[in-house]
């Protein structure tokens, strides 16, 4: 009975020093029913934004979808405009809007500053799912992050890094021209460039290409244990330019001899220029180790082969720091 007494008590006690109930304020947007439709559609336009943001990295790792590049523009570019339709339909139709003849004034009391909270507020009223909301766009948003970075897979691997040091070169491996056919030593003229891959072997691999020329054995001034790896003048370098990774696509001729005594093979991007005489000796340019070199031999039909593997690592020098050298 005491238990009961004082909890009679302190209740009246409450009741008694309970605060009136002020008065409501009037509110400062005006007041809109609830809009489900709107929300459903913004909550179905960001769901398809995840969708296409997920689809762009499934679209780059799978190299067998058809018309690949396409089908990641498409993906991305569906995507900012399904997050971009459904920020229009909640600003139109989800977020409470008026005509006023002059702005709000600039927040400078706290009666002001607590009316401008107030708008702000009063302007969401029509949503009945806000978390929903948020919740959809935030995954719209991380699916378009993740597909922004994804490009970034194609810098490199991670931790290991022993394919950069991979090519497909090895002994007895054949060379052959962009269309698939054989390089026989004989058709390698003096004064010409020829592109190189090896056969049956992926071209996309950077120690894939390679640049051959002949030149006359009496040039040919190779650095020591390379006196085998040009049979009748037919030398073959690596075509990654060891400056930044570009292709090397040009053949100097010597037009000048004051100036270009020799012929060189040259990077038009930087204008890194090798010499094929000298084991790709660096001439001239930025570029900051020589051109690493193939061993050729010539098999018993008269077609070209390769002796073994680059004499170094093939690829840009800011990779090539710790050389460990080509493999296969």
């Amino acid at each position: 009975m005491r238990r009961w007494l004082i909890a009679l008590l302190v209740l009246l006690l409450g009741r008694l020093r309970r605060r009136p109930r002020l008065p409501r304020e009037e509110r400062i947007v005006e007041p809109a029913p609830p809009d489900r439709s709107a929300e459903n559609l913004a909550l179905a336009l960001f769901g398809c934004a995840a969708l296409c943001g997920v689809a762009f990295p499934v679209v780059y790792a799978v190299d067998a979808i058809p018309h690949q590049t396409q089908s990641l523009g498409l993906a991305l570019g569906l995507a900012l405009a399904f997050i971009a339709a459904a920020c229009i339909v909640i600003g139109r139709r989800l977020v409470v809007t008026e005509e006023l003849e002059e702005d709000y004034s600039l927040p400078g009391h706290p009666d002001e500053e607590d009316a401008v909270a107030r708008i702000v507020e009063e302007s969401g009223d029509r949503f009945t799912r806000k978390r929903l909301l948020l919740l959809a766009g935030t995954g719209a948003g991380t699916a378009l992050g993740v597909a922004l970075i994804t490009p970034g897979a194609s810098l490199g691997p991670l931790l290991d890094v022993s394919s950069l040091y991979r090519t497909p070169w090895r002994r007895g491996v054949r060379l052959v021209d962009e269309a698939g056919q054989r390089f026989r030593a004989d058709e390698i003229e003096e004064g010409t460039f020829y592109t190189a891959y090896p056969e049956h072997a992926d071209r996309e691999q950077m120690g894939a290409p390679l640049v051959v020329v002949r030149l006359k054995p009496e040039q040919l001034q190779l650095p020591g244990g390379r006196r085998g790896w040009a049979p009748d003048g037919i030398v073959a370098y690596s075509k990654i330019c060891t400056h930044a990774g570009c292709a090397i696509a040009l053949y100097r001729k010597p037009t000048f001899p004051p100036v270009e005594p020799r012929p060189a093979l040259i990077c038009p991007c930087h204008y890194s220029t090798f010499d094929p005489a000298r084991g790709g000796q660096v001439l001239f340019g930025p570029a900051g180790r020589d051109l690493p070199q193939l061993p050729l031999e010539i098999d018993p039909i008269g077609e070209l082969r390769a002796g073994g593997n680059f004499s170094g690592a093939v690829g840009p020098s800011w990779w090539g720091v710790r050389n460990h050298g080509a493999r296969s």
